[in-house]
């Protein structure tokens, strides 16, 4: 594993996105989507191994409190219109959940014993049409709260899809990401309600924390994948930013975005061999760099894209417990005094 603190990036990514010798071509890059929605959406693939407890040691988790509440207040603006029924295909740490139409926040709060006093909002990833909602959600916020975190997931929006089963579901989801993939303005335009609902969050969260026992000033904001995406475009507006950054194999995609003063500590974990995003994560690593910020940037060997919490074997496995240490300097780990 390498990691990238100070410099400009080493890594064998050019700026121009799809052109590098070891990055795939367009055609085998959304060959490689399509297989990934058959499996995601098909539920062809084979059950990824379980996810294990990872250092640092866990505390108890017998009175963990679970809460759900609405992020909008009635309709999310933007979405009145949307009809499809919000579906769940698969199950464990396969299962998306596509046609989300009403974004939640489900809330995991450490007993008040161990409870730290920091928040980490979690943002599944999916490509803005589903959302992997277990390995990059669920899974995730239990093991936060088992470290005294207060946990709380974000069920965004979601692009709508037609479709009665899975099969035509996961049709009309494949169509999705290849109309992405022929014009990278279209995964702004899907992503607008995802990111619109992660400024809602960070908000939603600061007006809880003194019922949900945390600090408004440790509101991290971590997300996956398109997750990612949502994370870095909460960081950049000044609506509502959280505290702390933390993308996973995420950033944004049809163009890199201006970097505005006052952004907040960054933390990016991503694989050497991630062919779908990685050039943009490391472009968007460059621009923080050039505007003058030092994001930590842990870089794995191995791993792909979409690991989430998924155990694979490779140094990737271990991402959280680098994400951890890094909340650790940070101060975040420390209960408030």
């Amino acid at each position: 594993m390498q990691k990238q603190e100070s410099g400009k990036s080493n890594l064998e990514f050019p700026a121009s996105r799809f052109n590098a010798a070891n990055s795939m071509s367009r055609k085998h890059r959304k060959s490689l989507i399509s297989l990934s929605l058959i499996a995601a959406f098909l539920l062809t693939a084979a059950s990824a191994q379980e996810s294990k407890n990872s250092k640092p040691e866990q505390a108890t988790t017998s009175a963990i409190t679970t809460k759900v509440i609405n992020l909008w207040p009635g309709i999310a603006p933007g979405s009145e219109q949307w009809k499809q029924p919000e579906t769940n295909l698969g199950s464990g740490s396969m299962e998306t959940t596509v046609n989300v139409s009403t974004p939640t926040l489900t809330a995991y709060l450490p007993d008040p014993s161990t409870a730290i006093g920091t928040a980490v909002i979690v943002a599944p990833g999916g490509g803005f049409i589903g959302l992997s909602v277990n390995s990059e959600g669920h899974d995730v916020a239990k093991w936060l709260v088992a470290r005294g975190f207060a946990a709380i997931v974000l069920k965004y929006r979601t692009v709508p899809i037609e479709g009665k089963d899975a099969t035509q579901l996961g049709q009309s989801a494949r169509a999705a990401f290849m109309a992405q993939m022929s014009n990278h303005a279209q995964i702004d335009e899907d992503g607008k309600y995802g990111i619109a609902d992660g400024i809602q969050a960070v908000k939603v969260v600061r007006a809880h924390a003194a019922e949900w026992g945390i600090s408004t000033d440790r509101i991290v904001f971590t997300g996956f994948s398109a997750g990612g995406m949502i994370t870095d475009f909460t960081a950049l507006q000044p609506d509502a930013r959280p505290n702390y950054a933390a993308p996973i194999y995420g950033a944004p995609i049809s163009h890199v975005p201006p970097i505005p003063q006052g952004l907040p500590p960054f933390f990016m974990a991503m694989a050497q061999d991630d062919n779908l995003a990685g050039t943009y994560i490391v472009a968007f690593y460059d621009a923080l760099k050039a505007a003058g910020y030092k994001p930590e940037f842990h870089i794995f060997s191995h791993g792909g894209h979409g690991w989430g919490m998924r155990k694979q074997g490779t140094s990737s496995d271990h991402w959280i417990d680098e994400f951890y240490y890094w909340l650790e300097a940070h101060g975040l780990t420390r209960p408030l005094k």
